[in-house]
């Protein structure tokens, strides 16, 4: 079944975050059975010749490839796309203009605004046919709920055709409240409720970005009705095993 009829279903599905370019890391995270990992390049120097790589090497370990965009913006949107993408993730989104916007950015016409590109998903303007049949069915969109603006304009979002999901990212979300990182304030803990329970309402797939590698901390989203669950970052699970360990060694020597 594909990730686009998962989502449908509101079915449970893990993915993590990539930030390290090198494609080493993406073998290393596809043996922990990952559904899907997001290259970031938002917030990493990650270029798009290496963009494509990581896609290429995800998708050969049996993975879906997201890209989170650097921005809601046509050129990435459709470059990352046209390199073979299964879907992208877009940050701060905070109105019913910002998703329709990314929807735009992603479909071609008559849906939305998308320029062709002929180059890696449409098999090299091969089977472009195709791949026109494949964005109408498969084409995933994600908008990223990570400001105050997006959870009071939250049913709006929710109501744009052609979003498949949302993913809440805390930092920022806790940040754009004036506490950045303070996720277990009663008014934070409160934005994150709204969003999850409008989604349900809606039948919307519910996600959240669970940066602790602890497997604790995400089983509580599941248990919040979470159904689109990024888990850690890749370095994370290399820096926490390695103090941990350190720590552990440390100690015993004492």
């Amino acid at each position: 079944m594909s990730l686009k009829q998962k989502l449908k279903n509101n079915e449970l599905t893990i993915g993590s975050w990539i930030m390290m370019a090198d494609s080493m890391s993406v073998e290393v995270m596809a043996l922990a059975g990952f559904d899907w990992l997001v290259i970031d390049v938002e917030h990493t120097p990650i270029n798009m010749e290496t963009v494509k790589t990581l896609i290429i090497t995800i998708q050969a370990h049996d993975m879906k490839a997201l890209v989170r965009v650097s921005k809601n913006e046509e050129v990435v949107i459709k470059k990352v796309l046209d390199m073979g993408a299964d879907g992208i993730i877009v940050p701060m989104v905070s109105s019913k203009e910002d998703a329709k916007m990314a929807v735009d950015y992603a479909k071609y016409p008559p849906v939305g605004k998308r320029g062709v590109g002929l180059y890696r998903a449409s098999g090299y303007g091969t089977k472009f046919e195709e791949y026109k049949k494949w964005v109408d069915e498969e084409l995933v969109i994600i908008a990223q709920i990570e400001h105050i603006d997006a959870v009071r304009n939250i049913d709006e979002i929710l109501g744009v055709e052609g979003i498949d999901g949302t993913i809440i990212g805390p930092y920022d979300l806790s940040g754009s409240m004036g506490y950045p990182g303070d996720f277990e304030r009663e008014d934070v803990q409160n934005a994150v409720q709204k969003v999850l329970e409008r989604c349900t309402k809606q039948n919307m797939p519910s996600g959240f970005h669970v940066v602790d590698t602890n497997p604790s901390k995400l089983q509580e989203k599941i248990k919040q009705g979470c159904t689109f669950l990024a888990y850690g970052i890749d370095y994370f699970f290399m820096r926490d095993a390695a103090m941990q360990g350190m720590k552990q060694l440390k100690e015993g020597v004492k």
